[in-house]
This record gives C-alpha cells, sequence and structure tokens, in this order.
C-alpha cells in the first residue's frame, strides 16, 4: 500500500504550524510558531492581532517545515486544514493557505475539525484502539467523545459555558498569576492545600461540564477577602479550585466508559498536559482496568501534527473539500459527512 504524506496546516487560535505526517502516525517534521509572548501583556489572545501574526508567518513556516523535512512540495500526497471551530481570523488564514496550495500542486484537500485533530493526537503515540470514549479539555473544548471506529464521533457531552482551560486562564488572572494560565495553576495547586470552600461544577448525572459558577465563585472569593483585609492564599486558591475541576472531569469520565461499556480511554488537548489530571486518570483507569492514553505533551496544545494525523483517516473515509471551504468559527464535530463549504 502506497504511503501517504500529509502537509497539514493548523491556524486556529494563536499558533501557525505546520506539519508533514505520514500514515497517520509517523511525524516527519513538525514547525510551530506561537504567539504566547504577543498576547501575554494582554492578558489573553487579542484576535485581531492574532490574524495579522499568522499571515507574517504563515509562508515563513512552510519554507522552514520542507527545508526541515527536507522534502519538496511535490512528495506531498494530501493538504490536510484546520478549518474550524476558532477564531474566524486566525482560521482563514490557514484555510486559504492550504486551498492555494491544493489548486497549486492539484492534491486533495481535507477538511479536519480541530478536536478531531486534538483526538487524533493520541494516534501520533499509539495506534488508537476502538471503541473509545475521548475526554477533549482545552482552552476552547470540553468535550466527551464515543468512538465507535475510525472518524466516527459522538459527541456524548460538552461544556455549557467556559471550557476547563478557559477557566483556568480567568482564574490565574483574577489571581494575578502569569498568562496562560493553566501551568501557574497547575504548579501552585501542588504547593498549596484544600483550604476554601468552592462549589464542585455541575456535579450532576449528566455528561456535560460547566464552569463559570466556579470561576466567578473564585471571583467573589478573592474580592470577599480583599474587602475584608484578608490574605490570599494564592497556592490554596489553587489547590482549591482544581481539586474540583478535576474531581469532576475525572467523575463523568468514569461514568461514560461505565455507561457506554468502554475500557479505551484517550485524552487530548492542552489541558490534557495538567498533571493533577493525569494523575487522577491514571488512578481511575488502573482501578477500572481501563487503558489510557495521553498524547505526548508537545502535541496537547494546538499543533499541526495532529491535524495531519486525523486528515489521514478522513481521507481513507472519502472525506474532501473544494475550494469553496470557507472557515467557521463554531461547528458541530462532524461524522463521516463530505464537507464542501
Amino acid at each position: 500500500m502506497k504511503d501517504i504524506y500529509c502537509l497539514a496546516i493548523e491556524s486556529s487560535c494563536d499558533e501557525t504550524s505546520m506539519s508533514i505526517i505520514k500514515n497517520g502516525c509517523i511525524e516527519i517534521s513538525t514547525v510551530v510558531v506561537t504567539q504566547i509572548d504577543i498576547h501575554k501583556k494582554f492578558g489573553g489572545v487579542v484576535p485581531e492581532i492574532a490574524s495579522r501574526s499568522h499571515i507574517e508567518s504563515i509562508t515563513i513556516v512552510l519554507d522552514e517545515l520542507l527545508e526541515k523535512a527536507k522534502m519538496g512540495i511535490e512528495e506531498i500526497d494530501i493538504i490536510g486544514v484546520t478549518y474550524g471551530p476558532g477564531l474566524i481570523g486566525s482560521l482563514l488564514i490557514g484555510v486559504e493557505c492550504a486551498k492555494t496550495i491544493s489548486l497549486v500542486t492539484g492534491k486533495p484537500l481535507i477538511p479536519v475539525h480541530h478536536i478531531a485533530g486534538h483526538i487524533y493526537a493520541n494516534n501520533l503515540s499509539e495506534r488508537l484502539t476502538f471503541p473509545l470514549i475521548a475526554l477533549v479539555v482545552s482552552g476552547g473544548h470540553t468535550d466527551l467523545v464515543y468512538m465507535k471506529e475510525d472518524y466516527s464521533f459522538e459527541r456524548i457531552g460538552s461544556t455549557l459555558d467556559d471550557a476547563v482551560g478557559e477557566a483556568y486562564d480567568k482564574v490565574a488572572k483574577i489571581l494575578g498569576l502569569d498568562y496562560p494560565g493553566g501551568p501557574v495553576v497547575d504548579k501552585l495547586a501542588h504547593e498549596g492545600q484544600d483550604t476554601y470552600d468552592l462549589p464542585y461544577p455541575l456535579d450532576d448525572k449528566s455528561y456535560n461540564f460547566s464552569f463559570s459558577g466556579i470561576k466567578s465563585a473564585v471571583v467573589n472569593l478573592v474580592h470577599n477577602e480583599k474587602q475584608r483585609g484578608n490574605e490570599i492564599r494564592v497556592a490554596d486558591v489553587c489547590t482549591s479550585f482544581q481539586q474540583r475541576v478535576v474531581h469532576i472531569l475525572t467523575k463523568k469520565t468514569k461514568n461514560a466508559l461505565k455507561e457506554y461499556r468502554v475500557n479505551n480511554l484517550v485524552v487530548a488537548g492542552g489541558v490534557a498536559a495538567n498533571k493533577a489530571l493525569r494523575a487522577s486518570l491514571a488512578e481511575m483507569a488502573q482501578e477500572n482496568n481501563i487503558k489510557l492514553s495521553f498524547p505526548e505533551v508537545k502535541f496537547c496544545t494546538d499543533n499541526a501534527a495532529m491535524i495531519g494525523a486525523a486528515a489521514y483517516y478522513a481521507y481513507q473515509k472519502g472525506i474532501r473539500a473544494n475550494l469553496e471551504l470557507n472557515a467557521k468559527a463554531i461547528d458541530s464535530l462532524y461524522n463521516g459527512t463530505k464537507i464542501n463549504d
């Protein structure tokens, strides 16, 4: 069977990334240009600045990728690109670049949903085993997804408001910590104690999540403590916050595995790098005889390698896009359908 080399493009937020992936599982080369330092002064991503930065970086990243891989564009078989969801201005840069390359080379254009990419990041470490439950936890998403086979997605739960990574960043900002806040909160949480009485977010029998309540609780806590002239024990706030978030994520994931009678769990997204979440899920998996998979830490945050991994299986399923493909800021995780607009 002929090897398939995918040139993948990811530009959904504040990373400009391209990768060449062989057969959906072998990373040939990846280049990522991050904008963290640009947005840090604003305490979050500024969409207009992000899109301009993508414009400045996109061709440079392509040249660097091909040079690093020691390959020519004619050796590429398919073009994979994140078409959504994400920041519309950022997505458009990657989509237009992918369409241009597809037009010039005549290679198939493969649209990839951002969440599908995060899930298939695990395939770069070990072949996905089906059926499985995927817990996707990032700055923009918190989802539980059931997959009975490759590229079959059934979203069984999602966030009703803030994504978990977004909640981490907002709590960090409230506490005066650096952006991005997730890694900082995680680090401090291991140094503090669970001394603050924060609520458990949406602790019910559904598979949905809600993190706005616990975020608001932290806002009120900090405000009230300052009003009373009390010292805010930042590490303890981080510990109490993280303990409740991790508890809910683990509990609902465990319940989903049980209900769907699945013994395979993959975790994906930037928050998959969180040490407390990894430890909690690992303990749960061991106790319940669950096969657990995390991506390499470098593939947890947005990157084009995960898009290349997903694009290969989309290609195998016959998913294609024409040159009318457009970026979508909001889009449901599709289930094996052809996407042409």
